[in-house]
């Protein structure tokens, strides 16, 4: 079987649509580029599905050199036979690959081989033939050389059946399958570390069916393993294992057999159950970061595609108590005009005097939007900034902060900003985050941003991986200004790359604004592949072609100039007049290469050009009676806003500095089985305080209205 087969198989799709899509992928086409402008050649495949079979691709070409390894090795031993040449070829199972391969890897200095050099092979051997003879006297034919007495000899020709039966295909399946089916996880307490490993407390004695272990409770056992407060164990039932060994290879009732017994109870428990555990300790790890980074991924995905205010005058401030406020005001593009630091609160309390410098701020630099970031002392100066009195509607908004300082201590931040401290970086951030999130976003980290679940105990590469998909995902999805964007936001831009971006910024900076897409072919190093991929998701608002602004590919534009020449109208009258659009006969259009999918997308796109997929941003408030945790009583009824998502619920701040907790169990009247189909990053919602700890600074609430 082919791995494209393979691979189709998997995931459920045809063999022709991998096939076609390996193809693309190996030609430099990328994710967002196949899934949006090659949907006649998949089959109409989405982003997930482009990525999976990428995913499988990539583990099938990993698998394929590790066989062409294993035939190596065996080969050099002078033991490959075609029998064996044809399972490695046939076999596409990487621990299937491993048992195969077990019997012939060059072994360290095992117990085993110490024997087989004592030359003690022919007595396991006879041994493992189980007949009726007396072991000791058989053995004692062996008692030479490094061998001392009989005793020596049994022992050691039962350190090579132990391996024999470690190695073995079918023991290795069965104890593999009872562990699939009863592997339990146990956690217990290191002895003295009670005290301090207390956050912990919940897994001192711990034990549940591994199968139904979920991913956030085994990532905190891993956790609290690693940092020396836990023993954790994988098994199961010991007697059950044995159980099933001896079956397989006990065949009698002798003296022979009872050391063929022995050799089993070693062999299951100084060889297969770690072997063994440690792959279901690998496998559940697996698994769990797999979850844990799905959730990350979905959180992300959220984040960046939060509202953006659009490109409008904002004053940015960094909420802060005894070293002020700093305030910026930025122009409609997000440059900086001015910044300083004002002192409303305690312990200066010079209210009158910001007051009045934050309204001549705003008429000054004609503000549109005030955006406060939500950390320390946020309420208290969105109470302040919404008390003032403007000349003209100011609205006003709170960002989350998250990463914020991360961003204005970076390279980036310095490079933008080189003439100014990380406090004033930090409130331009929290003020082009309000405009444009996706855009200010791209610029940090997205370990940093904080929406994550024990994203630093999982697989940092598949973490890093995801993440930048996602990135990129967002990016191609809402688009990107050539003429506004930083090299950050276009680099990841489908086709370009850090140096193209730069070589983007560097050729707008010297000859102006791109007048059109074509001339992206003048900047350094663009040729005709990169062009490909990534036109169609850059964006020139004041081009003489509308469609430049827009999502349809260059290499279909003379599909819509043919539709203006057969309506008689330029591309701008048919892209304003919908009963022109609605008089076309797509199937006109259609050729061997072009078909409906494209042409539908054609349509939608000529609808509503350059249009920004993200919603529409609405300012929030919260409770005004609410500033600490001593303010909630339990039955409260509050505003809030969804600030993380995690696979046992979500939470959401109400005001307060603690965010509370909404269970997986309180999120609605029904069976949720993931918090994503009920609630979103940054959603605005309603929650009913269930109870506070104050001892713990823990806060319950309910969606259960």
């Amino acid at each position: 079987m082919t791995t494209n087969k393979l691979i189709a198989t998997a995931l459920n799709l045809k063999e022709s649509q991998v096939e076609k899509t390996i193809s693309l992928l190996d030609g430099g086409a990328t994710i967002p580029f196949i899934s949006r402008y090659r949907k006649e050649m998949t089959g109409a495949l989405d982003e997930v599905q482009v990525a999976a079979i990428k995913e499988q691709h990539d583990k099938y070409n990993e698998l394929i050199k590790r066989k062409e390894t294993i035939v190596k090795t065996i080969e050099e031993q002078g033991k490959l036979t075609d029998d064996l040449k044809s399972r490695i070829a046939n076999c596409w199972n990487s621990t299937e690959l491993e048992d195969i391969y077990l019997p012939y890897k060059p072994k360290r200095q095992t117990r085993a081989e110490i024997a087989r050099k004592k030359g003690l092979e022919g007595l396991a051997k006879l041994i493992m033939s189980q007949q009726n003879f007396d072991v000791e006297a058989k053995a004692s034919v062996f008692v030479k050389g490094d061998v001392k007495d009989a005793e020596e000899a049994i022992n050691g020709a039962c350190d090579i059946i132990a391996e024999w039966i470690n190695e073995n295909e079918y023991a290795r399946n069965s104890i593999r399958n009872l562990f699939q089916r009863d592997a339990v996880i146990t956690s217990k307490v290191v002895k003295g570390k009670e005290e301090e490993g207390d956050k912990y407390r919940d897994y001192f004695d711990f034990s549940e069916k591994l199968s139904r272990c979920s991913s956030h409770r085994l990532l905190a056992i891993r956790r609290g393993e690693s940092e020396g407060f836990l023993r954790v164990n994988i098994a199961p039932d010991e007697d059950a294992a044995l159980e099933r060994l001896d079956k397989q290879f006990l065949k009698g009732d002798n003296e022979a057999t009872g050391c063929v017994a022995d050799a089993i109870k070693d062999a299951y428990k100084r060889l297969l159950k770690p072997s063994i555990e440690t792959e279901f300790a690998s496998l559940s790890k697996e698994k769990a970061d797999e979850d844990a980074i799905h959730v990350f991924v979905e959180n992300l995905r959220q984040l960046l595609l939060s509202p953006p205010l659009g490109q409008k005058r904002v004053l940015g401030i960094d909420p802060g108590y005894r070293t002020g406020c700093k305030v910026v005001c930025l122009d409609a593009q997000g440059n900086l005009l001015h910044n300083e630091t004002i002192y409303p609160h305690p312990p200066q309390n010079e209210y009158t005097k910001a007051a009045s410098k934050v309204v001549k701020l705003v008429t000054t630099y004609n503000i549109d939007a005030i955006a406060i970031g939500n950390g320390t002392a946020s309420r208290e100066t969105e109470n302040f900034i919404t008390n003032l009195r403007y000349e003209k509607e100011v609205k006003v908004f709170v960002v989350s902060e998250n990463g914020a300082s991360i961003y204005s201590a970076s390279k980036i931040a310095r490079e933008e900003f080189p003439d100014y401290d990380v406090t004033v970086r930090g409130a331009v951030s929290i003020g082009r985050r309000l405009m444009d999130p996706l855009a200010e976003l791209v610029k940090i980290d997205p370990k940093s941003i904080g929406v994550g679940q024990y994203q630093h105990d999982v697989d940092q590469s598949k973490l890093k991986k995801s993440l930048d998909l996602t990135v990129e995902s967002c990016v191609n999805q809402v688009g990107v200004n050539v003429n506004t964007a930083s090299k950050h936001l276009l680099t990841y831009v489908s086709g370009l790359g850090a140096t193209l971006a730069q070589n983007i910024v560097d050729y707008r900076a010297e000859h102006g604004a791109f007048a059109s897409r074509r001339e992206l072919m003048k900047v350094p190093r663009m040729g005709e592949k990169a062009f490909e991929q990534s036109a169609g998701f850059l964006r020139i608002p004041d081009a003489a072609n509308p469609l430049d602004n827009s999502a349809v590919h260059p290499e279909s534009y003379h599909i819509v100039e043919q539709m203006a020449k057969d309506l008689k109208c330029t591309v701008k009258e048919l892209i304003e007049n919908k009963e022109l659009k609605k008089s076309l006969d797509l199937n006109k259009y259609v050729t061997s290469s072009v078909g409906l999918p494209t042409l539908t997308d054609i349509m939608e796109e000529l609808d509503k050009p350059g249009r920004d997929p993200r919603k529409a941003i609405k300012v929030f408030q919260f409770d005004p009676n609410i500033r600490t945790i001593n303010d909630l009583r339990e039955g409260m009824i509050l505003p809030g806003i969804v600030t993380n998502i995690t696979n046992f619920g979500c939470f959401v701040d109400v005001g307060i500095k603690e965010n509370g907790l909404v269970h997986i169990s309180e999120l609605a009247d029904k069976y949720v089985s993931d918090p994503n189909e009920v609630v979103s990053l940054h959603q605005h919602v309603e929650v009913k305080v269930l109870s506070i700890d104050l001892a713990r600074k823990r806060v319950a609430l309910s969606m259960k209205l």
